[in-house]
């Protein structure tokens, strides 16, 4: 069996999480013919890296992340650390001939996301961005639906993503900060974005309103600083099909843990999904005369997608295996030699409509995607 071996950079819960899903690989997707090596784990400190390394049979630690980047014993490095370090992660591992896996968002702008993007093509290398909420099997089911026809003409598409984390005087960190992190909703609006591209298409305009509702947080010093993105985003959008889109993006919406949802409304039917009920989709068809109204679908059943490699019927699928998932296609993609999905043109679109999001807040304006350059 092929091997390819991985250099992890960032330590915290994307990192495990990514550790966990490797590691789980050859166990359950037994139609792989490539094993994925834990060759090196890789964290801004040494603090608690050992332990994670013997925790997830990691075989070496780093603490610079340019030595994963041009250490001859990795084939691919991903990215599981803040904004403000992925393009030059990406651009270096991808000069040294590594595949590329990045958390989302891509990067912090839409400029950066391209440049990024043009390290992966002209360095011949994949690359995946972690869009990992696509491989939800209720999420494949949805797009299945919506692919079939039987909603009729789509006419409309909600997208929210709710979180209470902004709440609770949670200190200053990165994720507060536009120059770590960017501007606009980028922690959640970025994953809803990806999530109308995939199951509908490109969005064409889009006007907007966001707020910062706690302006200051205090800093490792006590000192209050100030919040220099947003803590909760709308806004309207126009896909290239017609369809007419509400979103919103959030971090202070209290009693949301993390509660991603989305609804597809069409001329003779709908799909609804909710992430804090991520085994479950809810359909409604006009097919289904005096029985008609919303059914709920649970999507476990070994048809659906991804859910044979699992459990038996009933047996539910947890967060951790949406990363798995898009795990199984990244290794496909090495064994293949195509480019997986969600790529990092993807990632470039996405970041380029939050960015005409951003300049209609600012400017009090419909702005047209095709204005970001």
């Amino acid at each position: 069996m092929k091997e390819i071996r991985f250099g992890l950079i960032g330590k915290k819960m994307m990192g495990r999480a990514h550790s966990l899903a490797l590691r789980n690989m050859n166990s359950f997707y037994t139609d792989l013919n490539i094993k994925p090596v834990l060759k090196t784990v890789c964290g801004s400190s040494p603090d608690g890296l050992q332990e994670m390394a013997d925790q997830f049979g990691w075989e070496k630690v780093e603490t610079d992340w340019h030595k994963v980047c041009a250490d001859p014993e990795i084939d691919a490095v991903i990215i599981a650390v803040p904004g403000f370090l992925h393009r030059d992660i990406c651009v270096e591992a991808a000069k040294h001939g590594k595949h590329v896996f990045t958390e989302k968002p891509i990067a912090r702008s839409y400029h950066e996301a391209l440049e990024m993007k043009a390290a992966i093509e002209e360095n011949n290398v994949l690359g995946m961005v972690n869009f990992n909420y696509r491989m939800v099997p209720a999420v494949q089911l949805a797009k299945k639906i919506i692919q079939s026809g039987d909603l009729g003409e789509i006419v409309s598409y909600k997208g929210f993503y709710q979180n209470d984390w902004g709440l609770w005087g949670m200190p200053m960190c990165w994720k507060y900060s536009a120059e770590m992190d960017g501007e606009g909703p980028q922690q959640n609006g970025i994953h809803i974005l990806d999530m109308s591209h995939f199951l509908l298409g490109e969005i064409t305009d889009v006007v907007s309103t966001c707020r910062t509702m706690i302006p200051e947080r205090p800093n490792s010093r006590g000192e209050m600083v100030p919040v220099t993105n947003d803590d909760d985003s709308i806004w309207l959008a126009k896909f290239e099909n017609g369809i007419i889109g509400v979103f919103e993006a959030t971090r202070a919406h209290a009693g949301h843990r993390n509660q991603q949802w989305f609804e597809v409304n069409g001329t003779k039917g709908a799909v609804r999904f909710e992430l804090e009920r991520l085994n479950e989709l809810q359909v409604f068809s006009d097919k289904d005369g005096e029985l008609s109204g919303w059914r709920t679908i649970l999507v476990t059943e070994k048809e659906h997608p991804y859910v044979k490699y699992w459990w038996p019927a009933g047996h539910l699928l947890g967060w951790e295996h949406t990363g798995e998932n898009q795990w199984y296609e990244f290794l496909k993609a090495v064994e293949g030699n195509y480019q997986p999905s969600p790529s990092f043109e993807e990632g470039a679109y996405a970041q380029r409509v939050l960015e005409a999001i951003v300049t209609s807040q600012k400017e009090n304006r419909w702005v047209s995607v095709e204005e970001i350059q």
